[in-house]
Protein backbone atom coordinates (compact mmCIF):
# COMPACT_ATOMS: atom_id res chain seq x y z
CA UNK A 1 0.00 0.00 0.00
CA UNK A 2 1.72 3.31 -1.06
CA UNK A 3 2.04 5.92 1.33
CA UNK A 4 0.75 9.86 0.77
CA UNK A 5 4.06 10.84 -0.33
CA UNK A 6 4.61 7.95 -2.78
CA UNK A 7 0.93 8.28 -4.42
CA UNK A 8 2.21 12.44 -4.61
CA UNK A 9 5.36 11.57 -6.46
CA UNK A 10 3.50 9.10 -8.84
CA UNK A 11 1.16 11.53 -9.46
CA UNK A 12 3.72 14.23 -9.84
CA UNK A 13 6.04 12.45 -12.42
CA UNK A 14 2.79 10.23 -13.95
CA UNK A 15 1.62 13.79 -14.93
CA UNK A 16 4.87 15.41 -16.28
CA UNK A 17 5.78 12.20 -18.63
CA UNK A 18 2.07 12.34 -20.13
CA UNK A 19 0.19 9.69 -18.13
CA UNK A 20 -3.09 11.04 -16.51
CA UNK A 21 -3.36 11.60 -12.73
CA UNK A 22 -5.53 8.51 -12.14
CA UNK A 23 -3.26 6.04 -13.99
CA UNK A 24 -0.38 7.59 -12.10
CA UNK A 25 -1.79 6.74 -8.76
CA UNK A 26 -3.13 3.50 -9.96
CA UNK A 27 0.81 2.77 -11.38
CA UNK A 28 2.09 3.39 -7.88
CA UNK A 29 -0.47 1.07 -6.34
CA UNK A 30 0.26 -1.61 -8.52
CA UNK A 31 4.22 -0.87 -8.15
CA UNK A 32 4.57 -0.94 -4.77
CA UNK A 33 1.81 -3.59 -3.88
CA UNK A 34 2.90 -7.24 -2.20
CA UNK A 35 0.47 -8.81 -4.21
CA UNK A 36 -0.98 -8.15 -7.58
CA UNK A 37 -4.39 -5.61 -6.92
CA UNK A 38 -7.47 -6.11 -8.78
CA UNK A 39 -9.49 -3.02 -9.83
CA UNK A 40 -11.73 -3.09 -6.71
CA UNK A 41 -8.38 -2.60 -4.54
CA UNK A 42 -7.06 -0.17 -6.55
CA UNK A 43 -10.41 1.71 -5.92
CA UNK A 44 -9.59 1.93 -2.20
CA UNK A 45 -5.34 2.38 -2.42
CA UNK A 46 -5.50 5.35 -5.03
CA UNK A 47 -8.56 6.91 -3.75
CA UNK A 48 -10.78 7.36 -7.42
CA UNK A 49 -13.50 6.22 -8.78
CA UNK A 50 -13.99 2.71 -10.13
CA UNK A 51 -14.50 4.26 -13.73
CA UNK A 52 -11.39 6.32 -13.77
CA UNK A 53 -9.83 3.04 -12.56
CA UNK A 54 -11.10 1.11 -15.16
CA UNK A 55 -10.04 4.37 -17.56
CA UNK A 56 -6.43 4.52 -15.99
CA UNK A 57 -5.94 0.73 -16.14
CA UNK A 58 -6.87 0.54 -19.89
CA UNK A 59 -4.63 3.88 -20.28
CA UNK A 60 -1.38 1.91 -18.62
CA UNK A 61 -2.05 -1.14 -20.67
CA UNK A 62 -1.88 0.90 -23.63
CA UNK A 63 1.40 2.80 -22.34
CA UNK A 64 3.10 -0.87 -21.47
CA UNK A 65 3.70 -0.03 -17.86
CA UNK A 66 1.11 -3.13 -16.45
CA UNK A 67 0.40 -6.99 -17.54
CA UNK A 68 -2.67 -8.92 -16.37
CA UNK A 69 -2.09 -11.71 -14.42
CA UNK A 70 -4.93 -14.16 -13.16
CA UNK A 71 -4.03 -15.61 -9.17
CA UNK A 72 -5.55 -19.63 -9.34
CA UNK A 73 -9.27 -19.64 -8.02
CA UNK A 74 -9.60 -15.98 -8.38
CA UNK A 75 -11.50 -14.71 -10.98
CA UNK A 76 -10.91 -11.13 -11.09
CA UNK A 77 -8.38 -10.02 -13.13
CA UNK A 78 -5.37 -8.38 -11.25
CA UNK A 79 -2.68 -6.09 -12.39
CA UNK A 80 1.79 -6.39 -11.96
CA UNK A 81 4.09 -3.42 -13.11
CA UNK A 82 7.73 -4.24 -13.31
CA UNK A 83 9.11 -3.93 -9.94
CA UNK A 84 12.49 -2.54 -11.40
CA UNK A 85 12.10 1.63 -11.44
CA UNK A 86 15.04 1.24 -14.41
CA UNK A 87 12.53 -0.77 -16.60
CA UNK A 88 9.72 1.43 -16.07
CA UNK A 89 11.94 4.27 -17.19
CA UNK A 90 12.52 2.14 -20.52
CA UNK A 91 8.85 1.91 -21.17
CA UNK A 92 8.32 5.27 -20.58
CA UNK A 93 11.61 6.62 -23.12
CA UNK A 94 9.82 3.79 -25.53
CA UNK A 95 6.03 5.48 -25.29
CA UNK A 96 7.31 9.20 -25.23
CA UNK A 97 9.13 8.35 -28.27
CA UNK A 98 6.10 6.32 -29.94
CA UNK A 99 3.42 9.23 -28.64
CA UNK A 100 5.62 12.40 -28.82
CA UNK A 101 9.12 12.81 -30.61
CA UNK A 102 7.92 10.41 -33.67
CA UNK A 103 4.88 11.93 -34.14
CA UNK A 104 7.03 15.65 -33.95
CA UNK A 105 9.43 14.71 -36.40
CA UNK A 106 7.05 13.18 -39.18
CA UNK A 107 4.95 16.81 -39.06
CA UNK A 108 8.67 18.38 -39.56
CA UNK A 109 9.47 16.14 -42.22
CA UNK A 110 5.68 17.18 -43.89
CA UNK A 111 5.95 20.96 -43.51
CA UNK A 112 9.31 20.77 -45.43
CA UNK A 113 8.27 18.42 -48.26
CA UNK A 114 5.39 20.84 -48.66
CA UNK A 115 8.20 23.97 -49.24
CA UNK A 116 8.13 25.36 -45.40
CA UNK A 117 11.05 27.47 -44.16
CA UNK A 118 14.04 25.64 -44.67
CA UNK A 119 15.75 27.23 -41.58
CA UNK A 120 13.24 23.88 -40.38
CA UNK A 121 15.90 21.12 -42.05
CA UNK A 122 17.70 21.98 -38.54
CA UNK A 123 14.77 21.23 -36.44
CA UNK A 124 14.20 18.55 -38.15
CA UNK A 125 17.28 16.97 -38.20
CA UNK A 126 17.80 17.55 -34.21
CA UNK A 127 14.05 16.19 -33.89
CA UNK A 128 15.74 12.75 -35.65
CA UNK A 129 19.17 12.81 -33.76
CA UNK A 130 16.75 12.94 -29.98
CA UNK A 131 14.44 10.30 -31.56
CA UNK A 132 17.03 8.22 -32.68
CA UNK A 133 18.94 8.26 -29.37
CA UNK A 134 15.75 8.07 -27.31
CA UNK A 135 14.71 4.43 -29.22
CA UNK A 136 18.27 3.41 -28.77
CA UNK A 137 17.73 4.10 -24.86
CA UNK A 138 14.29 2.50 -24.97
CA UNK A 139 15.56 -0.96 -26.31
CA UNK A 140 18.50 -1.30 -23.53
CA UNK A 141 18.47 -3.67 -21.19
CA UNK A 142 17.11 -2.21 -17.58
CA UNK A 143 20.65 -2.88 -16.30
CA UNK A 144 22.40 -1.15 -19.37
CA UNK A 145 20.20 1.79 -18.92
CA UNK A 146 20.88 2.08 -15.04
CA UNK A 147 24.64 1.50 -15.59
CA UNK A 148 24.60 4.47 -18.65
CA UNK A 149 22.41 6.68 -16.58
CA UNK A 150 24.87 6.49 -13.88
CA UNK A 151 27.64 7.80 -15.89
CA UNK A 152 29.56 4.99 -16.83
CA UNK A 153 29.23 5.93 -20.28
CA UNK A 154 28.63 1.87 -22.04
CA UNK A 155 26.56 -0.70 -20.93
CA UNK A 156 27.57 -3.47 -18.93
CA UNK A 157 28.49 -6.67 -21.24
CA UNK A 158 26.14 -9.51 -20.66
CA UNK A 159 28.02 -12.72 -19.29
CA UNK A 160 28.46 -15.41 -21.37
CA UNK A 161 26.47 -18.60 -20.17
CA UNK A 162 28.86 -21.43 -19.18
CA UNK A 163 27.81 -24.74 -20.94
CA UNK A 164 27.92 -27.93 -18.63
CA UNK A 165 28.32 -31.11 -20.86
Amino acid sequence: MPDEGTKALFAELGTSLGLSRPAALCLAAIWRARQAPNADDLVLEAGISRSNVSTALKELRGWGLVAIARLPGDRRTHFLAPSDPWALVRQVLAERQRRVLAPALDRARGLLAAGADPALADLAATLQAVSGWQERLAQLDPADLEALAAGSGEPRKKKKKSRKS
